[in-house]
C-alpha cells in the first residue's frame, strides 16, 4: 500500500460512500466492512483529500441518516451530500435535506432501483428548480436505450464510474459515442473513478476502462472528476488509493488539466470555492 501519491496537489473527492457498523439491512445485495468518518478521516489526511461528495449507498435505499450523519461530522466547508428519496418525495423532505448539506440526488439504476428511468424527467424538472444535480449510476451498455431522456434532462447530469460499460467497449461502440455526446453538451460530467468495477484486464493499468477516460478527458477536461469509490464497496482486497490517485492524475496534459480534474470541476460542481493553482 502505498503511502502517499505522487501527485502533490489538493483533491476533491466526488464519490464516496460511509457504512454503519453492524449488520446490513435484510435484503442487501453486498456487505462491507464498516467504513466510518474516522476511517475516512485518515485517508484525506494520507491523501492530501480537503472536501468530498457523500453519495448515499444503495445498501440503505432511502435511510439517509447514515449519509447526513457523516455530513454533519464532516462539516459544510468539507463535504456535500447526494441523497436517496423516491421520486414523490416532499419538497419539505428535500429542503430538511438540503439544510444539511445535500445538492442533489442519486439514481442507481442497476438492480434494486428506488427510482424508475420513467420518473427521470419530472424528477429532474424539480433538482433543476432548486439547482440540484442527478448523479446516475447504470450500465454504460444500455445508454441507446435512454440517451433521448438523458439529453432532455434540464438538471446537471453527473455520470459514475467512467459511464460503467459491463463489459467495457471501445472508443467505436454506439453506447460509447453517446456517452461522448452527453459529455460534449456541457451539462453533464463523468466520475473518474471505479475502473476495477468493470474492468476485465484488470490492475494496476485497468487499460480498457482507461482508454475510455482519456479519449473522455480530451473531449471535455473541464466536465471530468475524480473519485475515491471509497471505501470500494464489495471489493476485497481494496486496491491501493494512491496509485489510483496517480493514474487518473497521469492521465492529464498538463499540471492545468490535472488540478481541473482532480479538484476545481468538482470544487465548482459541487459549490465550494474554487482555489486554482495552475493558472
Amino acid at each position: 500500500m502505498s503511502d502517499h501519491p505522487s501527485a502533490t496537489l489538493p483533491l476533491t473527492d466526488a464519490h464516496m460512500h460511509f457504512y454503519a457498523q453492524g449488520p446490513a439491512p435484510a435484503g442487501a445485495p453486498f456487505s462491507v466492512p464498516e467504513a466510518k468518518v474516522a476511517g475516512y478521516r485518515m485517508l484525506k489526511q494520507r491523501l492530501g483529500i480537503r472536501r468530498t461528495a457523500v453519495v448515499q449507498s444503495m445498501l440503505y435505499g432511502t435511510d439517509n441518516s447514515v449519509m447526513l450523519s457523516a455530513l454533519g461530522e464532516l462539516g459544510a466547508d468539507a463535504a456535500r451530500g447526494i441523497a436517496v428519496t423516491k421520486a414523490d418525495a416532499t419538497d419539505d423532505l428535500w429542503d430538511e435535506l438540503a439544510g444539511q448539506g445535500v445538492i442533489g440526488l442519486r439514481a442507481f439504476m442497476l438492480q434494486d432501483a428506488v427510482l424508475q428511468w420513467s420518473e427521470l424527467p419530472r424528477l429532474a424538472e424539480r433538482l433543476a428548480e432548486r439547482g440540484w444535480q442527478l448523479h446516475l449510476q447504470m450500465n454504460g451498455r444500455h445508454l441507446p436505450e435512454h440517451a433521448a431522456l438523458l439529453v432532455s434532462l434540464p438538471c446537471a447530469l453527473v455520470i459514475d464510474h467512467v459511464g460503467k460499460f459491463m463489459p467495457p467497449v471501445g472508443l467505436d461502440d454506439a453506447a460509447f459515442r453517446l456517452l461522448a455526446g452527453l459529455v460534449e453538451r456541457g451539462r453533464c460530467w463523468l466520475k473518474l473513478s471505479g475502473f476495477y468495477e468493470t474492468s476485465t484486464e484488470g490492475g494496476p493499468d485497468y487499460p480498457d476502462v482507461i482508454g475510455l477516460a482519456r479519449h473522455l478527458i480530451r473531449l471535455a477536461p473541464e466536465r471530468m472528476i475524480w473519485a475515491s469509490n471509497w471505501p470500494h464497496p464489495n471489493l476485497r482486497p481494496a486496491p491501493d488509493d494512491a496509485l489510483l490517485i496517480d493514474l487518473v492524475a497521469g492521465l492529464a496534459e498538463d499540471d492545468r488539466q490535472r488540478a481541473m480534474i482532480m479538484h476545481e470541476n468538482a470544487d465548482h460542481l459541487f459549490g465550494f470555492r474554487v482555489e486554482r493553482l495552475h493558472q
